[in-house]
């Protein structure tokens, strides 16, 4: 798991790096002492742990800590901080851990140790899909990059349809819009699944995409996918929702429409 480290005062940033680096579980930790500087690495790096001081000057951990949710919404993150009274605006974040300082290294060992465990608990498994924020695969927490856009489109509007099967003419609707479904269309459409099976074959699951009788589905028992989950009531699901679903895909909007009535 990889971790970071976000303090304005460096000796406490690196004290906290330093035990972090001896913690079960991290096997990468960065620190920090502003948190743009974060937030820019948590652009480029996944992060499964963030370990925040709240009370900064700029951005502080609070705000942090949701535009990281923002970026990746199964982050973890705990606070460590001398201020007791952020407690509760930091539960509404859905906080893993809350510290006081000064923290030892036991104390900070505990509380990642939960938060990991709670982690594994609801997404493990061989295939993940997250569709919170941004639409990504992954196989045994590595990413899944795709030969082009619109297969990765491909496979989240089978997602989004949870196992329905669709025809090659309802995905040139809600994929290219107004483009005429004519023979040069379907043509092109082949293409983009044929390369969609090649990625998936590539990582070694193929068996998560069926394709016969001219539609295309997904195998929903085949994989974990936290919409999924939402919509059967997992409470660390809907608690990890931030409002946002595969952000990017206009076609999207109606799920994320009965995600919002089904959340209130």
């Amino acid at each position: 798991m990889k971790a970071i480290c976000v303090d304005d005062e460096r000796l406490l940033m690196e004290d906290t790096l330093e035990m972090c680096r001896g913690i079960d579980g991290i096997s990468e930790a960065h620190g920090f002492t502003k948190a743009e500087a974060a937030l820019a690495f948590a652009r480029e790096n996944r992060v499964d742990i963030a370990l925040l001081d709240i009370d900064m000057p700029g951005m502080n951990g609070l705000e942090l800590a949701a535009e990281l949710k923002a970026i990746r919404p199964d982050t973890e993150i705990i606070f460590l901080t001398g201020y007791s009274e952020f407690a509760v605006d930091a539960f509404r974040l859905h906080a893993s851990g809350y510290l006081l300082k000064p923290v030892s290294e036991e104390a900070l060992a505990g509380e990642v140790a939960y938060a990991l465990s709670g982690r594994r608990n609801r997404l493990s498994g061989h295939i993940v899909v997250r569709t919170f924020g941004n639409f990504d695969v992954f196989v045994e927490g590595r990413p899944v990059a795709f030969k082009a856009a619109k297969c990765r489109e491909l496979l989240a509007y089978l997602v989004d349809k949870r196992g329905t099967a669709v025809t090659r003419a309802e995905l040139s609707a809600a994929l290219w819009e107004d483009r005429l479904y004519d023979r040069s269309q379907q043509k092109q459409i082949d293409v983009y699944i044929r390369r969609l099976r090649d990625t998936l074959r590539e990582y070694g699951i193929e068996e998560i995409f069926e394709n016969e009788k001219g539609q295309l589905r997904v195998r929903p028992e085949r994989f974990i996918c936290d919409v999924y989950l939402f919509f059967e009531g997992n409470a660390d699901a809907v608690n990890a929702y931030n409002g946002q679903y595969m952000e990017t895909y206009s076609w999207a909007s109606m799920t994320e429409s009965a995600m919002y009535w089904r959340r209130r």
